[in-house]
């Protein structure tokens, strides 16, 4: 399983939220470049980086950062927030980013969701963040009417490659992750699914794993400390816990 652990960005600096709500903001770093290149030093090798403010207004205030980021990290960086036009997909793939993550845009407009698809392959995945069972949008501050099953049913057809699943419900609280969330999706899609909200401890690493998903979202339990970066690695190239 591989494993993306996570910079979320806001005014150049290393923040989480909780649930995503902006008003429940901590700062962990002012150097997010200095944190990405730690994970890499950790044994990781990708990078899931979500532009918080593009998220709320589809802008790109942090590039250069991101920029910055791949070229110091030597990382596979994934980036998301945001992301509603070709013209941002291009600037980010300029960046060196090896894939741009469609949320809002993937849900408001299928049409250009199948077009970036077919231009972009995989390099296209799409955000499914879910909230009581409907997909929401707008950097979670809105929650659309489509079921999060009708909506991934959708991305297979369409030839979507890669499914970013998100538990706003768990994002954030150290409290676990929706393992029955993730069976079900696996169960029901043949899209490589990944992780993300919640995942907590190493046990919850290695359910994750052992349940075949393609990857899992490290988030606030790194900057804690309740997940050590390079033990996670370890578990997830078969050395076991």
């Amino acid at each position: 399983m591989k494993l993306f652990p996570a910079i979320d960005i806001i005014e150049g600096c290393a923040v989480r939220l909780v649930k995503g709500d902006y008003a429940q903001k901590t700062v962990y770093s002012t150097q997010p470049v200095a944190v990405a290149k730690e994970f890499a030093a950790a044994g990781a090798t990708y990078l899931h980086l979500v532009d918080l403010e593009g998220a709320k207004d589809g802008s790109t205030p942090n590039l250069e950062v991101i920029r910055e980021i791949v070229k110091e990290s030597g990382l596979l960086v994934e980036v998301g927030g945001g992301i509603r036009s070709e013209e941002t997909i291009q600037k980010y793939l300029e960046a060196g980013v090896f894939r741009v993550i469609l949320g809002t845009a993937a849900v408001q407009n299928l049409e250009f969701l199948k077009e970036m698809v077919r231009k972009y392959g995989e390099k296209i995945a799409v955000g499914v963040d879910i909230k009581d069972g409907k997909v929401a949008i707008n950097g979670w501050t809105e929650v659309s009417q489509e079921s999060c099953y009708d909506f991934c049913e959708k991305l297979e057809k369409i030839g979507v490659k890669t499914v970013i699943c998100t538990d706003i419900s768990k994002d954030g609280l150290l409290a676990g992750t929706n393992m029955a969330l993730y069976q079900e999706m696996s169960e029901k899609f043949s899209v490589d699914i990944v992780a993300s909200g919640g995942v907590t401890t190493l046990e919850d690493v290695d359910q994750l794993q052992k349940m075949g998903l393609y990857g899992a979202i490290l988030g606030k339990a790194l900057y804690t400390g309740n997940i050590d970066l390079k033990q996670a690695v370890d578990l997830t190239k078969g050395e076991g816990l």
